[in-house]
């Protein structure tokens, strides 16, 4: 089993950039690109060092940040990936290789804005936009998951899950390989999901925190076995406990650490992805994986 780290780092100095609309529209196209491609350049630097510090550290997998390219799809200030020029798109090749050569995950989690079942063709087309996007930087550094909630009910659940399975047979090859389907802690549960996955091809990834803000009637275990079952490849899960503990108003919020009791123990073992997410990233992996190489593996 291996814990994956998301995004961020809280006492390393490794830090990914991003801009705003707002401060491009103060600059010239020609300030624009060259700033553009320093940031996508130090991002690349950033991420090369995020990958073999996971590597170093015994984290198995690193969750990149969706803003790795600034702006990318933006509705005026977007741009192709071509305006970065070849030395830079190499610089997130190289990032691929580190990967492979340490046997380090990479996977990516669109924002919440990426939808696939709105009913309004204009969130369709962006969220697609943006999910191309990450495929294409996938396809460079070597991620295997683009990992997206099914977003609203929108009044029909049903028809929304089929607006999904269409918008999914409208996404290229390599974006459709990679994409990935997670129970939320509001509407859509492992039981309303492992369907659609089973029916269009796509994998789960089975949060079991939001399974326990929102049940179904499955137990862990139960949600555990038919997602392993949705993959072709390593499964990969997220595990995260509630801010202020399952007694308080904030059970859906993170906390800084994952509670080892928040752990599935049928987990342990298995030949499984854990994504951690915990506001405390590399010191809450730290202190998981110590956690669980102190549990009882009777517990």
């Amino acid at each position: 089993m291996r814990l994956g780290l998301c995004c961020l780092f809280v006492e390393e100095a490794i830090r990914f950039r991003t801009t705003t609309a707002a401060a491009q529209a103060k600059l010239s196209r020609a300030d624009r690109v060259a700033g553009l491609r320093h940031l996508a350049s130090h991002n690349a630097a950033s991420l090369y060092a995020a990958i073999d510090y996971c590597a170093t550290h015994d984290i198995g997998c690193f969750r990149v940040n969706s803003r790795i390219l600034p702006l990318k799809t933006h509705p005026e200030f977007g741009y192709h990936t071509e305006l970065l020029g070849e030395a830079i798109i190499e610089s997130y090749r190289r990032c691929g290789e580190l990967a492979r050569a340490t046997d380090t995950r990479v996977s990516f989690h669109p924002d919440q804005f990426v939808v696939l079942s709105s009913p309004h063709r204009h969130v369709v087309e962006s969220s697609r936009a943006e999910i191309e996007y990450q495929a294409e930087v996938a396809e460079w550094i070597g991620a295997d998951v683009i990992n997206v909630h099914a977003g609203g009910e929108y009044g029909n659940k049903a028809a929304a899950l089929e607006r999904l399975a269409d918008t999914v047979g409208e996404l290229s090859d390599r974006a459709r390989s990679r994409l990935t389907l997670e129970n939320d802690d509001r509407t859509y549960t492992p039981s309303d999901l492992i369907p659609v996955c089973r029916e269009i091809g796509l994998p789960l990834v089975y949060d079991v925190h939001h399974h326990r803000c929102h049940g179904d009637g499955l137990d862990v275990e139960s949600a555990t076995r038919l997602a392993v079952e949705t993959w072709d490849r390593e499964p990969l899960f997220h595990v995260s406990s509630p801010r202020g503990g399952w007694h308080s108003k904030t059970l859906r919020s993170h906390s800084d650490y994952i509670d080892i009791g928040d752990f599935p123990v049928i987990w342990d073992g298995m030949d499984l992805t854990v994504e951690v997410e915990a506001k405390a990233k590399e010191l809450a992996v730290r202190k998981l994986r110590e956690a669980l190489a102190r549990r009882d593996p009777g517990s």
